[in-house]
């Protein structure tokens, strides 16, 4: 594997020694007017960070890239990028290995987290979105194992570089997927890696626990359960279940 990680025809790389944010640094080229398909990567994150503002510890050998997408859609829209995203990173997992997609964009390969996701957007006139960075950590060489995670770490094994490589590739691929076909094609890819139907799973809003068996996904990504007091839909909350 070469130093330099070969990117998808007409993608560009901005390789960084050190970073606070690889998602900070792709917006600030996208304010800028960089092109989709522009990937920062970084060896080593400073200021890392996941979704509500969790930190996510980012030394050196693990992989850090934020790639700049402009997709013609709504803001409302954005959130299938989401599912676009883990599909891509299930995409690289090596052959015999265990993986499970768990809502929103989370990625466990033997039981364990592998990657986190962190989707920002920048929304211009008439609600239309200007650009999406898409910022996907992997752990590659090692697994962190923090106090404040619910789920051991994973590692995938190999080169960073390597991972780099198969990765834009697969986000290439399924950003195609998703622009020819529709949401409907990766929510039906995604089911079909998720946790099983009628699972138990728990799910954090706010203060409030719901509790409910996983009933899918509905047409626009939402988290769709069966509770008690009946069916409930889930647009944004934290998974704390085995599901999903």
């Amino acid at each position: 594997m070469s130093s330099t990680p070969v990117l998808p025809d007409g993608w560009t790389l901005v390789a960084l020694a050190s970073v606070g944010s690889t998602n900070d640094e792709a917006a600030r080229l996208a304010d800028s007017g960089a092109s989709e398909g522009t990937v920062v990567w970084a060896r080593e994150q400073t200021g890392g960070r996941g979704r509500r503002g969790r930190r996510w510890a980012s030394p050196v050998g693990n992989l850090y890239s934020s790639t700049i997408v402009r997709p013609t859609c709504s803001a409302q829209r954005t959130s299938e990028l989401g599912f676009v995203a883990a599909l891509a990173v299930a995409d690289i997992v090596p052959a015999g290995r265990a993986v499970r997609l768990k809502w929103p964009n989370d990625v466990l390969v033997d039981g364990g987290k592998v990657a986190g996701i962190l989707l920002e957007s920048a929304v211009g006139q008439a609600g239309h979105v200007d650009h999406v960075v898409i910022g996907i950590g992997i752990n590659v060489g090692f697994a962190p194992q923090l106090p404040e995670m619910r789920y051991p770490g994973a590692a995938l094994g190999g080169t960073v570089e390597a991972a780099l490589e198969k990765l834009t590739q697969a986000i290439a691929t399924r950003l195609a997927e998703w622009r020819r076909e529709g949401f409907e094609t990766v929510r039906a890819a995604w089911l079909a890696k998720a946790g099983p139907l009628g699972l138990e799973v728990d799910v954090r809003l706010g203060e409030e626990l719901v509790r409910g068996r996983f009933a899918g996904l509905d047409r626009e990504g939402a988290l769709l359960l069966e509770t008690s007091a009946g069916p409930r839909k889930i647009v944004s909350g934290e998974l704390l279940g085995r599901a999903a």
